[in-house]
């Protein structure tokens, strides 16, 4: 493995918010007491724990598909890419408000299109919030093919952010975005790749290896 991690420990997404939040209960400790103050600094505690961004080793090995997200896995399923238009299998991780929410490209690769939809906020639990909710999608090309890797915005979440344009080049683990407070990830894979996780595990962006891409001249199994 080798680390991939050029970020501070508190992603800087979340500086603002913690600042916020931190001036706040100092003012309500110094003009009211502690334990006024104690429901702002148990705020700022969970503000501090959202936003941390721990480094991450990354798997060696160029046929790994790792995971965008922490989280836990609450679909696998054969679809529709909506956007490469081809059979695809859909594999989604759910974000709780407890989980590290900087999202990491699954892959080494080029951006080949960027694309933005508005909607709505339901449950990112859901598995229809992968087409009602507010989303980001971002297609990665590799030698071994072409996914699409979508930020779903979740019942919290307000705010979606993607750092990468058309013709970037991104390495496997590299921090591309962030989605604040709640949300999901879903990959859309070609149905040709072994997938190595099932429903219910919970996995870490980097660390976790989702799928491989087959071996060429092999059959998937």
């Amino acid at each position: 493995m080798n680390s991939n991690y050029p970020h501070p420990l508190i992603a800087r997404e979340g500086w603002p918010y913690l600042a916020g939040i931190a001036m706040v209960s100092l003012c309500v400790e110094w003009g009211l007491g502690f334990l006024w103050a104690l429901p702002f600094w148990v705020l700022t505690l969970f503000v501090l724990q959202f936003f941390r961004d721990p480094p991450r080793l990354v798997p060696v090995g160029e046929q790994f598909i790792l995971s965008p997200a922490d989280g836990r896995i609450v679909a696998i399923m054969p679809v529709q890419d909506p956007w490469l238009q081809r059979p695809a299998v859909k594999v989604s991780v759910f974000m709780n408000v407890f989980n590290v929410h900087s999202n990491r490209s699954p892959v080494h690769g080029k951006v080949r299109h960027v694309e933005y939809h508005p909607g709505l906020f339901v449950n990112a639990d859901l598995d229809k919030a992968s087409e009602a909710n507010e989303r980001n999608a971002v297609i990665l090309d590799t030698p071994h093919g072409a996914l699409t890797c979508v930020q779903v915005a979740g019942l919290i979440a307000r705010r979606i952010l993607c750092y990468v344009v058309p013709g970037s080049e991104v390495s496997a683990g590299e921090r591309y975005g962030f989605i604040r407070f709640g949300s999901r990830v879903d990959l859309y894979l070609p149905p040709e790749v072994r997938i190595r996780v099932a429903l219910g595990d919970v996995v870490k962006a980097t660390t976790t290896v989702m799928a491989e891409w087959p071996e060429p001249g092999t059959e998937p199994s």
